[in-house]
């Protein structure tokens, strides 16, 4: 490595150099660029084929095992809902996916981002370009985020049509009685997608901070994905009472108040604000973390 590839990239910042001419730092690796990389990268292409044929998996399901409301367990459920109507089987697609399969490809997308860089030996090269550090994070997060979003709004999307096709386009029935106009159903969908994103920050942020301190990709995805199941396994340990509050988990499915015929914003809010907390402090540490990172060893 060159003493100028050195420089760049070395444990921290060391005296400015003078920028070469036509050099602006925030035109360095733009959001298209690496969001190309991303996009045609096999685990990306992976991800969006596991997601779109899910619907399909549990139209199959249905077919084989038949209607689930006639089960007639004393209990409705949104399980129970499912084959009701396209509205009712893209709700039950994101109430079977939100605790798991959806973390994967928030942990993914935002935890194999920074790691892989460094697995590939490209980091100190990228940082050498020049880009500047906190550029080159901006613009992973970033895209990493968008592709997060991107996966959580394919799987209902995928889901309203083919339930559409399989059971009709009519209105949502809800688990606790009642209904909610087709098209009073979209916008809720849509809440919940929206709401499902935000609780999953903890897991993206979490993801991109350990992605930022290790050179193993799936050492960052892996780690995010297990702390996110101990916050699942502790919430249900009764015994910390109020304490379970304090984990995103907690929250995870206060989006189900939005399928409610009069929608409660209470939870969304409570959960909201606790996922959004740690995250600003998760990605905080990866910027400050990164900021002072030998990338040369």
């Amino acid at each position: 490595m060159t003493p100028t590839e050195t420089a760049a990239a070395g444990a921290g910042p060391g005296p400015s150099a003078p920028a070469a001419p036509g050099y602006r730092a925030r035109r360095t690796l733009p959001l298209r660029v690496e969001a190309l990389r991303q996009l045609k990268r096999r685990r990306t292409l992976v991800i969006a084929a596991i997601l779109a044929l899910l619907p399909f998996v549990l139209v199959t399901a249905f077919a084989i095992g038949g209607d689930p409301s006639s089960r007639g367990n004393g209990r409705v459920t949104l399980m129970d809902t499912a084959t009701a109507s396209g509205s009712n089987f893209a709700a039950t697609a994101l109430f079977v996916s939100a605790g798991f399969l959806l973390v994967v490809p928030v942990a993914l997308f935002c935890g194999d981002t920074v790691a892989s860089e460094a697995s590939w030996s490209s980091l100190r090269y990228l940082l050498a370009a020049p880009v500047p550090r906190a550029r080159l994070l901006l613009s992973k997060l970033t895209v990493g985020l968008l592709f997060s979003a991107a996966a959580m709004v394919l799987l209902p999307l995928v889901a309203l049509g083919v339930g559409t096709a399989a059971y009709g386009w009519g209105p949502l029935q809800l688990p606790t009685g009642g209904a909610l106009s087709a098209g009073d159903a979209v916008p809720r969908l849509a809440v919940v997608v929206g709401y499902i994103f935000i609780s999953q920050l903890v897991t993206a942020a979490l993801a991109f901070w350990l992605s930022t301190v290790t050179d193993a990709p799936l050492g960052a995805v892996g780690g995010a994905v297990g702390l996110t199941i101990v916050g699942n396994v502790l919430d249900q340990v009764t015994a910390l009472d109020d304490w379970r509050d304090f984990l995103p988990a907690h929250w995870q499915y206060s989006w189900a108040d939005a399928l409610q015929p009069q929608m409660e914003w209470s939870g969304m809010i409570q959960g909201s604000a606790v996922s959004v907390a740690y995250a600003v402090v998760l990605v905080a540490m990866a910027f400050r973390g990164f900021a002072k990172k030998d990338v040369v060893s």
